[in-house]
């Protein structure tokens, strides 16, 4: 998929939960600060699931269907509130994570280059 295609499809997620959102009438609530919040509950969440496993555990935890399910759950929680994040701030997430990529080339260059 090229990268405009990507960007179609994260801009449709955003107005779909952005409907989702207004046919509940959550928009009053889903402020920069409470969607910061929100998205750092569900980031807690999703560790939580890691918490105690050893690292070997960690590395096959989508192997129990189970578990891959609250992790894929967690892991939609997290984006979803992300995506609204950005979206009430005005931030082109994909444009900012290039740019950060970008700053972290600069920063951490290639070993030996």
């Amino acid at each position: 998929m090229t990268e405009e295609h990507h960007h179609r499809d994260l801009a449709a997620l955003q107005r779909r939960l952005a409907d989702f959102a207004a046919a509940r009438r959550w928009e009053p609530f889903h402020t920069p600060k409470n969607l910061a919040a929100a998205l750092s509950v569900e980031a807690s969440e999703l560790l939580e699931i890691f918490q105690w496993l050893t690292p070997e555990e960690s590395a096959r935890v989508m192997e129990d269907p189970r578990q891959a399910h609250r992790v894929e759950d967690e892991i939609a929680d997290v984006l979803a509130y992300l995506l609204q994040l950005c979206t009430a701030l005005g931030v082109d997430p994909l444009s900012a994570l290039d740019a950060k990529i970008g700053r972290n080339e600069e920063r951490f260059p290639t070993p030996g280059a």
